[in-house]
């Protein structure tokens, strides 16, 4: 059996412009890959709320599970929440239990729920909350949509409050094998252990150091007695 499929979609324009690094998709990335879940595609889109939109309905009606980070704080360029519920046709609203959170978080901390802040309790209709250990205010789960902050500290959080209650299949498992011939030399054999081990993914990612060129042939796949033996094979035929 396959295991269960997932998507990214991170928004913000602070990403599109190059002023904020994206590390989300590659923690992401990490903790999917050791739960079993295949992360097949990474979307980007600006805060456009058509783009937002169209873009969670194409990836929650293609993949099993959606990962949306970015977009839910305070100010008015954070439209994500209304964009989900738009794109599920829920209602939304300040919701009494988000509310009560971030009450209790700002009366410890001697601050005002203002109205920028109470924005963070604004829940579409039908939607589970996910729990925010760092600066409490929520992120939510809605049908297979999954959305988080865009900081990187609470994205982690989240991620980790949401990972336990997924299922997920056999953990991909990795080889690496450096070669120092530059691609054109070894493509002929990886194209053909590549045949030969079709359930396996074969990649190949070249360097070059000393002007010397190299590259470093990396085999995942699920069973490892499969990577091994293709590993084998591989080092015998390139003399490593």
């Amino acid at each position: 059996m396959s295991n269960p499929t997932a998507a990214m979609l991170v928004i913000g324009d602070e990403i599109l412009s190059g002023r904020t690094l994206d590390s989300n998709t590659n923690y992401l990335a990490k903790e999917l890959t050791e739960h079993g879940i295949d992360l097949r595609e990474v979307r980007v889109v600006s805060d456009d709320a058509t783009a937002i939109v169209s873009a969670v309905q194409a990836l929650s009606n293609a993949f099993d599970h959606v990962f949306t980070s970015g977009g839910i704080g305070p100010t008015h360029d954070d439209i994500t929440a209304d964009c989900i519920a738009e794109a599920f046709g829920a209602s939304i609203d300040v919701r009494d239990d988000a509310r009560a959170l971030l009450a209790a978080h700002y009366e410890r901390q001697g601050s005002e729920l203002n109205e920028a802040r109470l924005r963070m309790a604004r829940i579409p209709e039908g939607a589970a909350l996910i729990d925010n250990p760092v600066s409490v205010a929520p992120g939510f789960i809605l049908g297979n949509v999954h959305v988080m902050a865009g900081v990187p500290s609470v994205f982690k959080a989240m991620v980790a409050t949401v990972m336990p209650t997924l299922t997920g299949g056999a953990p991909l498992l990795s080889q690496t094998l450096r070669v120092d011939r530059g691609e054109g030399d070894i493509a002929g054999p990886l194209g053909l252990l590549a045949k030969d081990y079709p359930e396996l993914s074969l990649g190949s990612y070249p360097f070059q150091k000393d002007g010397k060129y190299g590259s470093n042939i990396v085999i995942r796949g699920q069973d490892n007695a499969q990577i091994e033996a293709a590993l084998a094979r591989l080092a015998s035929e390139m003399g490593v």
